[in-house]
């Protein structure tokens, strides 16, 4: 099989091993015929360790409940951890002396629904990475942990169901809260919060006496509206044409490429699928790439749909996790947006997986247990029987390529909705025109202009912090990480110096360790462009959007409420501001350093800057007023700015593909990436 993180289509096969495991047990209807008790579980922990543990069964289990995808409680060492079950076997290689029995079965009935189970053992089989790491990843952390599968609403009523003989003495509290128990079949928790006062201390009088009990049931579900969404506008007839096509492939496996331009309208295509599936009675399952899309996507979504939406991504706590989860799991919300875990969320009833800026390097988890969620969805939907929509301004090589040759379907919408048209795109050469604090006189000229006409203007720089280096002009010395090879990158708010390769960081020096010469910051990070922003435009509010002024829950919404209310007229940011976001007032937009990915050793860098450029370009002019595009380089005869300009990214992307072509590259070869980590280099080396 092709690797699936090279853009095949994985391909329909037995999970890993499947030839070599036991077989499972059948149970039967049949209550007379007696399931056979299994010797040995085999359970997967979250552990490095790459194989799963033998446990006898706990004493106290019914066979029939052990069944693979069931979490039970197991001895660990001194520890008690959380597993789950994969297979069942008649012996085991640990002598039975030191075999050891499982504690408690916590389900009785699996936490992920079959296809959920076998995307995660195909994703550690395919990923090289233990099962039990793989599952870690897949469920919420209050689930690892040993919280209930389902969710549980604690309730009081009168015990035997009639109301004791009260003594006349009774405050008028206790009273009322006796006659709220007479007059409905139990109370919770929200008529005690109602109640308020000292509701619950009569309550623990009433248990102690034995005139209530307590018990807990499963809360009901949210109240869905009307599933008929809100009316959209009016489709053009490449949208019309896209949405037909999906529809009409629903209920099969089918991939999508909804290749759009920025401000074509996408969205609104996956609104209008996702209305069909939900007449359906079928969820949808929506990915984007970042979590400072979801308030977006979740804004768009709501305002459409008066259904519940599950909205998960990695600024929730861990009891809003559990609780979301739950809601995609058991079919009460039909909607589902999250980030790239969010491609193992069990589903009740799936109808669509769509997956938004597809081409985006966040879809790649690349710490700890690693995989690309938008292969892995393709997977999911292929076993699910469902299609997958994969939009985008700027596809993916690979997936461009399996639309050019037919493995996925090609969707084009090549024109914008809006009345501006494409924004008006000029290079700006830094060879002739002089760059103060990184930004050239013609762009300075530029944002005057569009601010005076009352535009928004937005700045991009792919380099947060105030400069990557710290540099000695006496020596030459340049601050060196301690923990890798990299470079520290000058954030100067925070005095401090941080490796965006490792995150180590290290208080700013105040002279050259070497030779004891003061030391310069050398380059622009987006700080630094904030401060310079200031110094040309006083009193113009300027908002800076990247990881370190939107790392505590709720700031990008904050900070995205300034854009679209007018109090912020200036936008810094980094690729941040390049995704998906609408900003319906920004009329000019600068790119800061179109050089960083021309000359990069990653085989991909270039197609990487091509696809910053054109969607951070598809920020200006989206709504009636025109926009413009400066573009600041050193290299305005090179030819990938050249042919990107002149043809557009498909242009582009037919060179490319042509060069990775002639040069065995992916998508016409496969990659495979060895990594050693170690303390020392010498050890890793």
């Amino acid at each position: 099989m092709a690797p699936v993180g090279d853009g095949a289509t994985p391909s329909v096969r037995e999970p890993p091993d499947s030839q070599n495991r036991p077989n499972i047990l059948i149970i039967l209807s049949n209550s007379q015929k007696a399931v056979p008790r299994p010797r040995i579980l085999r359970v997967a922990l979250d552990t490095p360790l790459r194989r799963l543990f033998d446990y006898r069964p706990p004493p106290d289990a019914d066979p029939a409940d052990l069944l693979p995808g069931r979490r039970l409680e197991v001895p660990f060492g001194r520890r008690r951890l959380i597993g789950v079950l994969i297979e069942t076997a008649d012996h085991s290689e640990v002598p039975d002396p030191k075999l050891r029995a499982a504690l408690t079965l916590i389900d009785h009935e699996a936490p992920l629904d079959a296809v959920a189970f076998e995307v995660v053992r195909f994703a550690a089989d395919y990923y090289h990475h233990p099962l039990g790491e793989a599952l870690a990843a897949a469920l919420p952390a209050l689930l690892r942990a040993g919280r209930p599968l389902r969710a549980r609403e604690r309730r009081w009523r009168l015990a035997g169901g009639t109301p004791p003989t009260a003594p006349p003495h009774l405050g008028t509290r206790q009273k009322a809260l006796l006659s709220a128990l007479a007059s409905r079949p139990s109370i919770g928790e929200e008529e005690l919060e109602a109640a308020g006062g000292n509701t619950r201390e009569a309550l623990r009088g009433f248990l102690e006496r034995g005139w209530v009990e307590a018990f807990e049931v499963e809360p009901a579900p949210p109240v869905a509206g009307e599933v008929t969404p809100a009316a959209g506008p009016v489709l053009t007839p490449d949208q019309r044409t896209a949405v037909a096509a999906i529809d009409a492939a629903l209920g099969s496996f089918t991939p999508f490429l909804l290749n759009g331009v920025t401000g074509s309208g996408k969205t609104e295509v996956y609104l209008r699928v996702i209305a069909s599936v939900l007449a359906r009675g079928e969820q949808a399952l929506v990915l984007v790439p970042e979590i400072a899309l979801t308030p977006q996507a979740v804004q768009r979504f709501s305002a459409r749909f008066a259904v519940p939406l599950a909205v998960l991504h990695s600024g929730l706590s861990d009891t809003e996790r559990l609780e979301r989860w739950r809601l995609a799991r058991s079919g009460h919300a039909p909607i589902v947006i999250g980030t790239r875990s969010a491609v193992f969320v069990p589903l009740a009833r799936p109808g669509v997986i769509v997956i938004d800026e597809e081409h985006d390097a966040s879809y790649k988890q690349q710490e700890g247990f690693r995989y690309s969620a938008r292969d892995l969805a393709l997977f999911r939907a292929q076993r699910h029987g469902i299609p997958v929509v994969l939009g985008s301004a700027t596809p993916a090589l690979e997936t461009l390529n399996n639309a050019l040759t037919g493995r996925y379907r090609m969707l084009r919408l090549p024109l914008r909705t809006g009345a501006a048209g494409q924004p008006q795109t000029a290079l700006v050469d830094l060879r002739m025109h002089e760059a103060r604090h990184g930004i050239a006189t013609p762009a300075v000229l530029a944002i005057e202009r569009h601010l005076g006409a009352g535009g928004q203007v937005l700045l991009y720089l792919n380099r947060r912090g105030f400069a990557p280096a710290l540099f000695c002009p006496g020596c030459g010395w340049a601050a060196p990480c301690a923990a890798c090879d990299s470079r520290f990158t000058v954030h100067l708010k925070s005095h401090r110096l941080i490796c965006h390769h490792c995150g180590a960081q290290a208080p700013v020096p105040f002279a050259c360790p070497q030779c004891a010469t003061e030391l310069k910051p050398v380059g622009q990070g987006t700080e630094r462009i904030e401060d310079a922003l200031d110094e040309f435009f006083p009193g113009v509010p300027v908002v800076r959007i990247d990881r370190d002024t939107v790392r505590s829950r709720g700031e990008i919404e904050a900070a995205l409420e300034r854009v679209h209310g007018g109090d912020a007229r200036i936008l810094v940011g980094t690729q941040m501001l390049t995704k998906g976001h609408d900003f319906p007032d920004v009329t000019l937009v600068v790119v800061l350093n179109a050089d960083q990915g021309l000359f990069g050793t990653d085989f991909r860098s270039s197609e990487r800057l091509a696809q910053s450029i054109v969607q951070v370009a598809g920020r200006a002019g989206r709504a009636s007023r025109p926009g413009e595009v400066l573009i600041q380089t050193a290299c305005p005869d090179h030819p990938l700015l050249t042919r990107l300009l002149a043809g557009g990214y498909e242009d582009f992307a037919t060179g490319a593909l042509e060069e990775r072509a002639a040069a065995r590259w992916p998508p016409f070869s496969h990659l495979a990436v060895l990594r050693a980590e170690a303390a020392d280099r010498a050890a890793a080396l």
